[in-house]
């Protein structure tokens, strides 16, 4: 199948060495995995059954109701320690309290990182692309420990898009810089295209081939994975659009409820780049 050209950074080479052009039938499993946990507990919302390729060249990721409950799918080519569910210790001898690990299946450092995507339409729920070290959090240097590199995030349906970086882990230490809200201008066919190049000393940002925003403040130097995902606003203690605590975590929130279905995010490839220097 023929897909759209990646719209590389300019006065550079490049070479691919990483993509998924969601061709065929089935989402290829040599080089994702579903994600169904987040700080180690399983997320209500998360399901692998709302992924799903169209045939056409594209992923889908669809948002489902099922009894007053809603579903969406994140997919990954790795994970860290907050992706396996938390174990008891036992009584009488050490045991560690996290599941048993997976090899990754792709993760890379530096380079140029793009999806081509169109987001999805109604409220209440969001869509992501993004980096994850598989340490995030180990220790204070976010050099070592890595950087959640967050190359897209759509929250609202306003025709925007934000950047964002989160180190330190995801408690007493934490720390962030966001780029704000990013302006989309209108596409013939809807699809927009995001793009990271991370260097040994920044990260720069893209949207549909126009720089957006850098950000130099803790750059990882770790190799990290990649995450597509979706996830439905009411499912966390915290709301991710005020930060404000929440009743429960167990019930969709109310925007959420008035979402008509049928809606999906659909991506039409992710490719990683290299750098070739003369």
């Amino acid at each position: 199948m023929e897909h759209a050209k990646s719209l590389l950074p300019a006065g550079k080479k490049w070479k691919l060495v990483w993509n998924d052009e969601f061709d065929g039938t089935e989402l290829d499993m040599t080089k994702w995995s579903f994600r169904y946990h987040i700080l180690q507990k399983r997320q209500m919302c998360l399901t692998d059954e709302t992924a799903s390729l169209d045939g056409k060249g594209n992923l889908v990721l669809s948002l489902m109701e099922k009894d007053g409950h809603y579903y969406c799918s994140q997919i990954q080519t790795g994970e860290n320690y907050m992706d396996r569910p938390g174990q008891e210790f036992e009584k009488d001898g050490f045991a560690w309290p996290i599941d048993k690990f997976s090899e990754p299946k792709f993760m890379h450092k530096y380079g140029y990182y793009e999806i081509r995507c169109k987001l999805q339409t109604q409220e209440g729920w969001w869509s992501a692309f993004w980096l994850q070290s598989p340490v995030i959090g180990c220790c204070p240097n976010p050099e070592v420990a890595g950087v959640e590199v967050d190359i897209m995030e759509s929250f609202r349906r306003d025709n925007t898009v934000s950047h964002n970086n989160h180190w330190g882990g995801y408690a007493a230490d934490h720390k962030c810089a966001g780029s704000g809200d990013i302006p989309l201008e209108d596409t013939p066919d809807g699809y927009h295209t995001f793009g990271l190049e991370w260097t040994p000393d920044e990260y720069i940002y893209y949207v549909d081939g126009k720089e957006t925003w850098r950000c130099s403040e803790a750059v990882s130097r770790r190799e990290q994975f990649i995450l597509v995902s979706t996830e439905c606003m009411g499912y966390r203690w915290v709301d991710v659009l005020t930060g404000e605590l929440q009743e429960s975590s167990d019930k969709p929130a109310e925007s959420l409820k008035k979402a008509v279905l049928p809606d999906a995010f659909i991506v039409d490839y992710v490719r990683v780049y290299d750098e070739v220097k003369d």
